[in-house]
């Protein structure tokens, strides 16, 4: 899932854009999927449009 999105969306990052995305990856991959998911209150510090991206989930591949 992060990883999905860094690949669709990292091209048109700002400085601070990419600054969130690397702080964002030190935290645990269960709070982010959670914060993702909606199933986790996001953090101050993340939270905004980034997340809001994130949280779309338009990024993940769903095989059918």
């Amino acid at each position: 899932m992060i990883g999905g999105f860094f690949d669709r969306y990292h091209t048109t990052w700002t400085t601070a854009d990419i600054d969130w995305f690397e702080a964002l990856i030190e935290e645990d991959d269960v709070d982010i999927m959670g914060w993702a998911l909606g199933t986790l209150s996001v953090p101050d510090e993340y939270a905004g449009a980034q997340m809001e991206t994130m949280r779309k989930l338009d990024y993940v591949e769903i095989p059918r």
